[in-house]
């Protein structure tokens, strides 16, 4: 008879912003459980599009907040501090929509979102849909270098114990579960994901090999 508080913030905001409520929760499951619950009272919550401007209900974006728990700034990184603080308001990096009740669903790191053929593809997306695979332990999902397209989207996965992962079987478990777009191209099998200390995917890492040589990081 425990009730679960999913709680969403970050180290800038001094802790939580968002908080989804026990009665919001159901053993059953549902769909608002996918998301990081509303704005704390006190705290403000917007999803901004490139140029700044707020976005309809729906549509991702990057999540700010503003609220009195917001950092003064980074100490001794002003160029940081400006980039992150504009007008009081956190840039969070995360790219987020909000429903019409006010709910936020995180959808990914806005530096990790894939371009491809100018659509816009969240890695944790395709990562949820690649999960369900009965071979795949971990996977983690980048965008490499495509002539064509920009880039494309490939998928880094580990095999679980026992257990042959096959490359086109994993394409065709997404394709079945998501739009072509996001479909991975091309699928590598790797012993391990590379992890900081604290066991967070590094992704840089695995995008390295391939933008090799590259002056930037997107295509």
């Amino acid at each position: 008879n425990a009730g679960f508080l999913q709680c969403y913030g970050m180290t800038e905001t001094t802790g939580t912003i968002a908080v989804l409520p026990p009665e919001d929760h159901d053993l059953e499951g549902n769909a608002r459980m996918r998301s990081a619950g509303r704005a704390v009272p006190g705290a403000q919550i917007r999803i901004l599009g490139e140029d700044g401007v707020e976005l309809p209900r729906g549509q991702v974006g990057e999540l700010v907040v503003k609220s009195p728990s917001n950092m003064i700034g980074y100490w001794n990184l002003d160029e940081a501090t400006r980039s992150s603080l504009k007008d009081g308001w956190m840039h969070t990096g995360d790219a987020a929509y909000m429903d019409e009740d006010g709910y936020v669903f995180i959808q990914d790191r806005i530096k990790d979102m894939i371009i491809s053929g100018g659509e816009n593809i969240y890695p944790a997306q395709v990562e949820s849909a690649i999960y369900g695979h009965p071979a795949v332990a971990e996977v983690a999902v980048i965008g490499v270098p495509d002539d064509v397209w920009g880039e494309a989207v490939k998928a880094c996965v580990v095999a679980r114990p026992g257990q042959t992962v096959e490359p086109d079987s994993v394409i065709e478990w997404t394709r079945e579960r998501l739009a072509g777009f996001k479909v991975p191209k091309s699928v590598d099998v790797i012993p391990a994901l590379p992890r900081n200390a604290s066991g967070k995917i590094l992704r840089r890492e695995l995008r390295a090999p391939y933008w090799k040589g590259r002056e930037r990081q997107v295509n």
